[in-house]
């Protein structure tokens, strides 16, 4: 069971994040570090270079415990379940690995078999998360997926009877969705989740597909009014359901909160591995700022020739780090502590600012001295943020 988010610990723990960077196919709102390649991956080159740059960040974090360790994407289900355990024994022979390490995969339920995931399991994964994205053939068609309900139901249920812990994702506020037909969908979703959703508002996205046509006036999504109807039938269903929000975009039952996404939003730190991955690592009351090389070929280039991929590595200021921790934090329902924030950013948040939203009802104090945002403050939480940041 994770810790509970009300006793959330100053050292939130220490994760590793393997980006795994091929898709079948592009999504037209999707703006992550992904690709689509005609020709077969050579998975036993790339299970090379991961080693390597694992052996180099683990040279970096010397005595840490590996509390959470996530595959991400892209697409980490189009991998064999012989190059995940190739990896996981990788990060073993670089730190220690906690016995209750929490080991979650992304899938695509088109990517979705059971003798797949058997493998999965078997290699070391003990958590998956599931891109179903809608529960509508329309929008999912619109969204680019490449699967249908049908499948992304199979996929659920595979997921749910292979693996203690399972998640999936939905996307709302799509073109002309109605709170009516959310609520609808969101409850069918809430009678097959096992204990964690995360549920995303669309958004329109720097370079994408979704982007030009938006820009072109050819797509058009809920405008704020609409948008902040369907945020309040999201709060209400999944309160209802016993899965609450306990960050801005997921919603899970007590105890089945994503370990591994807790870390970055507490400030932990975690290395990142593989094409375009980021990382925070700590040392003492500094904190580096770590990104690798984003096009695949060319990171397995880089890392074959000089052992990582590493080509951002720098130290964060007091400043950065003290806004780092805000926008991370005040996503979480717990809300942060106003001492560590002092404490990174070498001041503390200004009483003026903190009295007045308190007063506009968007952010509280809790009995035990946290900040968070209050239900009206969370659909304005970038304003929010920036105001306590200034």
């Amino acid at each position: 069971m994770s810790t509970p988010l009300s006793d959330a610990p100053f050292d939130p723990g220490f994760a590793v994040y393997v980006h795994w960077p091929f898709c079948l196919s592009k999504c037209p709102y999707c703006d992550f570090n992904s690709h689509v390649r005609q020709a077969p991956v050579d998975e036993a080159r790339y299970v090379a270079a991961f080693a390597a740059e694992i052996g180099h960040r683990a040279a970096l974090t010397r005595g840490r415990t590996v509390h959470s360790i996530f595959f991400g994407g892209g697409t980490p289900s189009l991998m064999k379940p012989s190059t995940v355990a190739a990896i996981l024994d990788a990060i073993a022979a670089g730190w220690s690995v906690a016995p209750d390490v929490e080991v979650t995969l992304e899938a695509n339920p088109s990517s979705v078999e059971a003798g797949r995931f058997r493998g999965y399991r078997e290699a070391g994964v003990n958590r998956v998360s599931l891109g179903v994205q809608a529960l509508n053939d329309a929008d999912l068609k619109a969204l680019g997926r490449l699967h249908n309900v049908d499948e992304a139901l199979a996929a659920v249920e595979i997921a749910a009877s292979t693996f203690s812990r399972f998640s999936f994702d939905l996307i709302y506020a799509r073109p002309g969705q109605t709170p009516a037909q959310w609520r609808e969908e969101l409850a069918a979703a809430l009678r097959r989740a096992g204990g964690h959703l995360s549920l995303y508002q669309l958004t329109i996205e720097p370079e994408t597909m979704f982007e030009r046509l938006y820009l072109a006036g050819k797509l058009a999504i809920p405008d704020a009014d609409a948008a902040r109807a369907l945020w309040d039938v999201t709060q209400e269903t999944t309160g209802a359901a016993g899965l609450p929000a306990y960050e801005i975009s997921n919603h899970a039952r007590p105890g089945q909160e994503s370990r591994h996404n807790l870390v970055y939003w507490r400030y932990g730190d975690y290395v990142g591995v593989g094409p375009g991955a980021h990382g925070r690592i700590g040392e003492g009351r500094l904190r580096r700022a770590q990104s690798t090389e984003k096009h695949p070929e060319m990171w397995l280039t880089v890392v074959e020739g000089e052992g990582h991929g590493l080509v951002v590595d720098e130290t964060l200021s007091a400043e950065e780090q003290g806004d780092e921790f805000l926008v991370m934090g005040l996503r979480l329902a717990e809300g942060i502590d106003p001492a560590r924030f002092a404490a990174l950013a070498g001041r503390p948040l200004d009483r003026g600012r903190v009295a007045a939203l308190i007063e506009d009802g968007l952010i509280e104090m809790t009995e035990t001295g946290r900040l968070r945002v209050t239900p009206d403050g969370f659909p304005v939480l970038d304003a929010v943020v920036a105001d306590l940041a200034a």
